[in-house]
C-alpha cells in the first residue's frame, strides 16, 4: 500500500504521534472548554448551583467510561482492518458500532431518569442541592443519544488516522454551546431565563449538531457506513469483538470516577464548598492535561494500524515516546499551577473557600500529573492490543487497592490535605506499574507472533 498522511505503519514515528496528537489536543481541549463555559455560566447562577454541577460530574464521568470503552473498541477494531487494508470490513465494523450504541444509549437513558434522586443523595447532595441537580440531570440523561452516537462516530474516524476531522467537530460543539448557554441560562433577549436546565438544554443541542456531522463525515466521505443488513452471525461477532475491549475498558474507566466519587463524599463532610472547589480544581486538571489525553486517544489508533501490520517494534518506541513525553509535560504544568494557583481558581469563583479548596488541590497533586499521563497512554495501547483485562487490572489496582483505602487513611489523618496527597500517592504509583507492565505485554506479544510466525 503506498504511504499517505492516513497510514501510521510507516514513516517517523515522532511525526506521526505529532500529526495525530495535535489536531486531537484541539478536540480535548474543546472538550474541556465545553465543560469549563457550563462552570463559568453555572457559577454565575452562585456557589449552591456551582456545587450541584460538581455533584453530577461523578455520575457523567461513570457514563463516559462506558462511552468510551465502546469507542476503543470500535477504533481497536476498525483501525486493524485498515492496517491489514481491508476496507469493506471496516465499514461493517463501524455501522455496527453505530446500531450497539444507540441500543447502549437507550439503556442508559432509562436507567438514568429513576435513579437521579437516589443516587445524588448517596452522593451526599444536600436538600439545597439537589433539585438543582434534578434540574440538570432529566434533561442532560435525555440527550445520552446526541452524546453516545457521535461519541463512536468520532472513534471511527480517527481509526482511520484523521483526528483533524473528529477535533473540529468538537470545536464547532464548544461554539454553539458557549453561544447558547448564556441565553438560555440567564434568558438574554427572546429567550426564556431557565437557569440550570438552560445549561443542559444548551448541551443537547450542540451534541446534537455533532452527531449529524460525524454521522455525515462517516457516510459521505470514509464510506464507513453501509446500507446492507448483516448476518446475525456476523452482528454479533462484531459486538463481541467490540465489547470485549469495551466492556473491560469501560468497566475499568468506571472505577476512576467511582474514586471520584468517594473523594467527593468525603469533601461533602467538609462542606459543598469543598465539594465545588474540587469540582472547579479537576476540570483545570483536566485542561492542563489535555494534551496527555490527546496523546493517550492517538495512540489507540497508532497501535491499531501498526498492530494490524505486525510492527511491534513501532508499538513498543511510540509508548515510549508518550511516556516520556508525559513526564517531562506533567512537571512543567506543575510549576505553573504552583505558581499561578490563585488567579487561575479566581476565574471561576470569588468565594474564598471555593478558592482555598482548589487551590490546595492544584499545589499537592499537579506534580503527579505526568504520571496519571503514562496510565492513559498505556491503557490505550494494551486495550488495542486486544488485552483489556490487563489493562483493567492496572486501573483496578491503582484506584481500589491503592487510592481508595489511602483516601481513607490520609483522610483520617489529614483532613482535606490528607484526600488531595492520596489522589497524589495513586497517580504516581499508577505511572510506575504501568510502565512496567506495558513492556512485558508488548515483549510476550511480539514473541508470540515470531514463534508463530516461525512455525509457519
Amino acid at each position: 500500500m503506498k504511504a499517505n498522511k492516513k497510514d501510521l505503519t510507516t514513516g517517523s514515528i515522532p511525526k506521526k504521534l505529532i500529526g495525530l496528537t495535535l489536531p486531537m489536543m484541539m478536540g480535548i481541549l474543546s472538550m474541556v472548554a465545553f465543560n469549563l463555559v457550563d462552570t463559568y455560566f453555572v457559577g454565575k447562577l452562585g456557589s449552591l448551583q456551582l456545587a450541584a454541577l460538581s455533584f453530577t460530574f461523578p455520575v457523567i464521568l461513570v457514563i463516559f467510561s462506558i462511552i468510551q470503552g465502546l469507542g476503543i473498541g470500535a477504533t481497536a477494531l476498525i483501525s486493524r482492518s485498515i492496517g491489514r487494508n481491508d476496507r469493506q470490513k471496516a465499514a461493517r465494523e463501524t455501522t455496527d458500532s453505530l446500531v450497539l450504541s444507540v441500543l447502549i444509549a437507550g439503556v442508559f437513558i432509562i436507567i438514568g431518569l429513576f435513579t437521579i434522586t437516589p443516587t445524588f443523595k448517596l452522593l451526599g447532595a444536600s436538600d439545597e442541592i439537589l433539585p438543582y441537580v434534578i434540574e440538570y440531570m432529566s434533561i442532560w440523561y435525555l440527550a445520552l443519544f446526541f452524546v453516545i452516537i457521535p461519541f463512536v462516530g468520532n472513534s471511527a474516524i480517527r481509526a482511520t488516522g484523521d483526528t483533524r476531522t473528529p477535533s473540529l467537530i468538537m470545536i464547532f460543539a464548544v461554539l454553539i454551546n458557549a453561544a447558547l448557554d448564556p441565553l438560555l441560562i440567564f434568558g438574554n433577549g427572546p429567550f426564556p431565563e431557565l437557569g440550570m436546565k438552560g445549561a443542559a438544554i444548551a448541551t443537547a443541542i450542540s451534541r446534537a449538531m455533532t452527531m449529524v456531522l460525524s454521522l455525515w463525515v462517516l457516510a459521505r466521505r470514509e464510506k464507513l457506513i453501509i446500507k446492507a443488513i448483516p448476518a446475525w452471525k456476523t452482528l454479533m461477532g462484531c459486538w463481541k469483538a467490540i465489547l470485549h475491549i469495551g466492556i473491560p475498558s469501560g468497566l475499568s474507566k468506571m472505577i476512576v470516577p467511582i474514586s471520584t466519587g468517594v473523594i467527593t463524599a468525603l469533601l461533602a463532610g467538609y462542606g459543598d464548598f469543598m465539594v465545588a472547589g474540587y469540582g472547579v480544581a479537576t476540570r483545570i486538571e483536566f485542561l492542563s492535561m489535555s494534551i496527555l489525553f490527546a496523546l493517550s486517544a492517538s495512540i489507540g489508533p497508532f497501535t491499531g494500524q501498526n498492530f494490524g501490520a505486525n510492527h511491534f517494534d513501532r508499538i513498543r518506541t511510540g509508548v515510549f515516546y508518550g511516556n516520556v513525553f508525559s513526564v517531562l509535560w506533567g512537571l512543567g504544568m506543575a510549576l505553573i499551577l504552583y505558581l499561578f494557583n490563585d488567579p487561575i481558581a479566581r476565574i471561576f469563583t470569588d468565594n474564598p473557600e471555593v478558592i482555598r479548596s482548589t487551590k490546595m488541590y492544584l499545589t499537592i497533586v499537579s506534580f503527579s500529573f505526568g504520571f496519571q499521563g503514562i496510565v492513559q497512554v498505556v491503557n490505550s495501547n494494551i486495550n488495542t492490543l486486544s488485552k483489556p483485562l490487563a489493562a483493567s487490572l492496572i486501573i483496578f489496582v491503582q484506584m481500589v487497592v491503592i487510592c481508595i483505602p489511602l483516601l481513607y487513611l490520609l483522610d483520617y489523618s489529614f483532613g482535606v490535605a490528607g484526600i488531595y496527597s492520596a489522589v497524589a500517592v495513586t497517580y504516581v504509583a499508577g505511572g510506575l506499574i504501568s510502565a512496567f507492565f506495558n513492556r512485558r505485554i508488548v515483549a510476550q506479544m511480539q514473541s508470540d507472533y515470531t514463534r508463530h510466525a516461525t512455525a509457519q
